[in-house]
């Protein structure tokens, strides 16, 4: 793990900022997402996404972010997993302006986990001085030198073909990612409840990447090869207050179906969950709360923290059930804001690969 991290002192005020804006609902596991957000956008049903510009920022609500998790195999057949992830936080509901006035703040992840390593790191930018940001055409999220790019004859609808590349003290990635199919709406045509109250966000995703390139551990580098899954997604308000933190899985299937699940965890010990089943060609069926058991089965101990690492999924309907455990149980971020996310792999019904995060543990 990466505990070590070089931040330099423009890192260290924009972090400043933002630990004093989330600390309110820190417990929530990432940017207080249940806290009043009165002046910012509001996330209603019935949205048309317009693209390429949905593939960019949407600064008028409070918190967005674009996020890749891959899951890789070396010419050996030993199992990698990649994360990248940029994130967009308003801190405060106001008129965009240029230079240090911009109420933007930008943060980003980036991940490499083996069986027996997990190596993260961290970055922070202000918005408005071009440290950091997203540009549509042609698309582009970066922060420093971390960069997602899209490449030549890059299709809106695809979002593909694209390369993603982070680098850090004891790691490095670079990954080119490419696909056949569209993009994919989730919940209901892109409007994605987090509970039975108001709360959602929009959101759409890539699940159907196909992923190559090199992983650098330690100054050695491998080539991999693999899937990977692009989520998109941007709220205001996308948690309730009693919503404590999420547990949100993304499966490929060795039949080629996708599985999206998450289950919002409430401080009465009540949950939220919601689903969808992603047909190989790209058709979605919607699954409830009451079509989906996902139940613990193994709990790691990380520091003094307890997080259910082995899963046990059941979808009558779809006579679907399986077991999963993670690659690496020691996949914790140990962030500004921490979490757990790794790669997972399951069996039973169905066999495969994913990513697992869990947050406000």
């Amino acid at each position: 793990m990466s505990g070590r991290l070089n931040i330099s002192r423009r890192q260290f005020g924009v972090g400043a900022l933002l630990s004093g804006l989330f600390a309110k609902a820190y417990a929530q596991g990432f940017a207080g997402l249940g806290v009043d957000a009165s002046g910012f956008a509001q996330v209603t049903p019935g949205r048309t996404f317009v693209f390429p510009a949905d593939h960019g920022a949407h600064p008028e609500f409070r918190i967005e972010w674009w996020y890749v998790t891959a899951n890789l195999t070396d010419a050996a057949g030993t199992a990698y997993g990649a994360q990248w992830t940029l994130f967009r936080q308003a801190m405060r509901a106001s008129e965009q302006s240029m230079g240090w006035a911009n109420p933007q703040a930008w943060m980003a992840h980036a991940a490499v986990t083996r069986a027996d390593t997990h190596r993260f790191a961290e970055k922070f930018a202000r918005g408005g001085i071009g440290q950091a940001g997203v540009t549509v055409t042609p698309f582009r999220a970066w922060i420093d030198s971390w960069t997602m790019l899209g490449l030549e004859g890059m299709d809106d609808i695809k979002l593909a073909p694209l390369r993603i590349e982070a680098a850090a003290n004891d790691f490095s990635y670079s990954l080119q990612l490419d696909t056949t199919q569209k993009l994919v709406m989730q919940g209901d045509k892109g409007f994605s409840r987090k509970s039975d109250r108001s709360q959602a966000s929009y959101y759409f995703s890539q699940p159907f990447y196909k992923a190559a390139g090199r992983i650098v551990l330690d100054g050695k580098a491998v080539d991999v090869t693999g899937s990977a899954w692009l989520d998109r997604e941007w709220s205001s308000q996308p948690l309730a207050a009693d919503q404590t933190g999420w547990d949100w899985l993304a499966l490929h299937l060795n039949t080629g179906e996708k599985l999206m699940l998450f289950r919002l965890r409430q401080t009465d010990g009540a949950t939220f969950i919601s689903g969808n089943w992603i047909l190989a060609d790209g058709h979605t069926r919607q699954l409830a709360s009451s079509d989906v058991t996902i139940t613990p089965t193994e709990w790691t101990a990380i520091g003094t923290r307890k997080l259910p690492t082995g899963w046990r999924i059941s979808i009558p309907s779809l006579a679907f059930q399986i077991e999963g455990a993670a690659l690496n149980p020691q996949s914790w971020m140990g962030t500004s804001f921490p979490y757990w996310e790794g790669p997972v792999r399951f069996g039973g019904s169905h066999v495969g690969l994913g990513y697992l995060e869990m947050t406000g543990y």
